[in-house]
């Protein structure tokens, strides 16, 4: 296992962040774990759902304000406002990949403007689609959604198939490791996992970098597959994280925000410190210095430079620990036009506020304002999103918020009502 020892407060090292350097030919161009790539499939309009309708379908009775722990273990047989919860995963993810598309390695707005979904990006997208973050996460979600966990060869195989297929039939931009993964293993004998995971670790020999943050991005749907067992969810979280990244720090990146999901949905509570146990004994110190360092005012780390699995969890932690809850609890005025216009309300509901802060690090801006948004939704579901962001959120392969949330229904339910 290769160690990376960083003293207490330290970014991480530098030689192992990911090249930003340009190669190839003009229709494809490297950034961080970014590749262009120009292949497209015919867009989908979005259908339109009424703020009103969509709390309907994924929340009845729920209020993210009166969230209260539950006792484990938890059944099939889920309360409302837990399942709001669990839909939140995907909702909140794919909201803010998408908020934070037309930001992708460029300028990011400033400290006295909101982010607003208007599309673009390295797409280019339409306003409202999500990236490859969320379309990756939907691979994982489908297969978890049918009940079988994410342990075994079975489901592995599913979603290593799933992977492949959505390289070469929907993927519009993917990651560089995560396209050499695909491509290369499709080359080799054997079953889809077994050879995802074979090119993945020749990659990770060949390069030793392979701890970027397409494993992470893509990890927050497995906090919801075992709510009540975290063994289970580590376990997860690292097999599925393994498939495309090799190196220790995204298995370990995926094992602590799984959790951090799994916790808020089931306590309701933000910790992204619950998963450390679950890490080998040595390991634990360096993370836990690193997750400090996040909460700081300015952090050592460069928090911009969040191609890095590390930097990328630490800058979505960030995101969400520098933005407090107002008093009193305010919701946003209900045709989110805060969340829209010119600066962000000082009285937002955190999930707003905290993924108008994700794209405002600026770098990977889609990817840090989805794993931050898989961990709020887990907190505080979906009834604080502004009707405006739930209306446009749309993507591959053709689902829409309501879509995303019965998904994340079937996999909390450990596979009943799958859409």
């Amino acid at each position: 296992m290769t160690t990376f020892p960083v003293p207490h407060g330290a970014g991480p090292p530098a030689s192992h962040l990911p090249s930003r350097r340009r190669h190839g030919p003009p229709e494809e161009c490297a950034n961080a774990e970014r590749a262009v790539r120009v292949v497209r499939t015919p867009r989908r309009q979005p259908q339109l759902h009424t703020r009103r309708a969509l709390r309907s379908s994924l929340s009845p009775r729920c209020s993210p304000r009166s969230c209260a722990p539950y006792a484990l273990p938890v059944t099939t047989h889920l309360a409302p406002d837990l399942l709001d919860r669990a839909a939140g995963v995907l909702v909140v993810q794919a909201c803010g990949d998408a908020l934070g598309v037309p930001y992708e390695f460029a300028t990011p707005p400033r400290a006295d403007e909101a982010a607003v979904m208007r599309g673009g990006g390295l797409g280019p997208y339409a306003p409202g689609e999500w990236s490859d973050d969320t379309q990756m996460a939907v691979c994982v979600a489908r297969v978890a959604a049918q009940g079988r966990g994410l342990t075994t060869e079975g489901p592995l195989d599913d979603v290593a198939a799933a992977f492949e297929a959505w390289l070469t039939g929907g993927a519009s931009d993917v990651g560089t490791q995560t396209a050499a993964v695909l491509r290369n293993a499709a080359h080799l004998p054997g079953r889809p996992a077994a050879r995802l995971r074979a090119a993945s670790q020749a990659l990770h020999v060949s390069t030793g970098r392979t701890a970027g943050n397409g494993a992470l991005m893509r990890t927050g749907i497995v906090g919801v597959v075992a709510l009540d067992d975290r063994t289970e969810t580590a376990r997860a979280a690292r097999a599925v994280a393994e498939l495309t990244h090799t190196d220790p720090l995204a298995g370990e990146s995926c094992v602590l925000w799984s959790e951090a999901v799994r916790v808020a949905i089931t306590q309701g509570m933000l910790d992204v410190r619950a998963g450390l146990d679950l890490l080998p004994p040595g390991r634990r110190t360096l993370w836990a210095a690193w997750i400090a360092d996040a909460e700081q005012d300015r952090p050592t780390a460069d928090l911009g430079a969040n191609g890095f699995t590390v930097t990328a969890f630490q800058a979505a932690w960030h995101a969400i620990a520098s933005t407090k809850v107002p008093d009193g609890g305010a919701q946003l005025e209900r045709d989110g036009s805060a969340a829209s216009s010119g600066a962000v309300a000082e009285r937002a509901p955190h999930t707003v506020r905290a993924l108008q802060a994700a794209v405002r690090i600026g770098g990977d801006t889609d990817t840090v304002a989805a794993i931050a948004g898989a961990l709020l939704g887990a907190r505080y579901g979906t009834s604080d999103l502004p009707a405006e962001w739930l209306d446009l959120v749309h993507g591959w392969p053709g689902l829409d918020a309501e879509g995303l949330g019965e998904l994340a229904h079937a996999t909390a339910r450990r596979g009943r009502s799958i859409p």
